[in-house]
C-alpha cells in the first residue's frame, strides 16, 4: 500500500512540475535595430565653476587673501584692488556662495583675536557688498589665532597670519 501511495505522490508531483514548465514562444521577438550612438557630451576641461580651484584660476592665488596691519581691520588700497578682482568673479558667477575667514596672529588673548578676526572678515564682506555682491551670498567666520598659515613667533609669520581669506562654498 505504501508503494502505491508513494507512486501516486510521485506521479502527481511530476504532473505538477510539467504544468509549471514554460513553453517556447510561437514567434521570436525581432532582433534589436542598430541605432546611431550619440557622441559623448564634451566635458569641460579645468575645474568646475564655483570650486576653489576655479576661483583661484580666475582671480589668482594672491587675490584670494587680504592682509592687515597689527591690531587693524581697515581695507587699504592693495586690499581694495584684491577685493575688486573678487567682486568681478562673484558678479560673473552669481550662483557661487562663499565664506570670508578672519584670522589673526598668535599675540593677544583668544577672545580678543576672535573679535579682531570677525572685524577683519566683516570689513572684507562689507567692501564686497559695497561693490554690489549680495550679502546673502557671503558668510563670515572668525578663527582668531587658531589656524595659522605660518608657524613662528616673528614679524614675517605674524604678517602672513593677519588675514581675511575668501573660500568658495560651491
Amino acid at each position: 500500500m505504501n508503494t502505491r501511495v508513494a507512486t501516486a505522490v510521485m506521479l502527481t508531483s511530476a504532473l505538477a512540475l510539467a504544468a509549471c514548465q514554460k513553453k517556447a514562444p510561437e514567434e521570436l521577438p525581432p532582433a534589436p535595430q542598430a541605432t546611431a550612438t550619440p557622441a559623448p557630451a564634451s566635458t569641460p576641461t579645468g575645474p568646475a565653476v564655483g570650486s576653489m580651484e576655479h576661483f583661484i584660476a580666475a582671480v589668482g592665488q594672491a587675490n584670494t587673501v587680504v592682509y592687515f596691519d597689527t591690531d587693524r581691520y581697515n581695507i587699504d588700497a592693495e586690499d581694495s584692488a584684491k577685493l575688486q578682482t573678487q567682486a568681478q568673479y562673484f558678479s560673473q558667477y552669481p550662483q557661487v556662495n562663499f565664506t570670508i575667514e578672519g584670522h589673526t596672529d598668535e599675540r593677544g588673548t583668544r577672545e580678543y583675536n576672535l573679535a579682531l578676526g570677525e572685524r577683519r572678515a566683516n570689513a572684507a564682506k562689507n567692501y564686497l557688498v559695497s561693490l554690489g555682491i549680495p550679502s546673502s551670498r557671503i558668510r563670515t567666520v572668525s578663527f582668531g589665532k587658531e589656524r595659522p598659515v605660518a608657524l613662528g613667533s616673528n614679524e614675517n609669520a605674524w604678517a602672513q597670519n593677519r588675514r581675511a581669506a575668501t573660500i568658495t562654498i560651491n
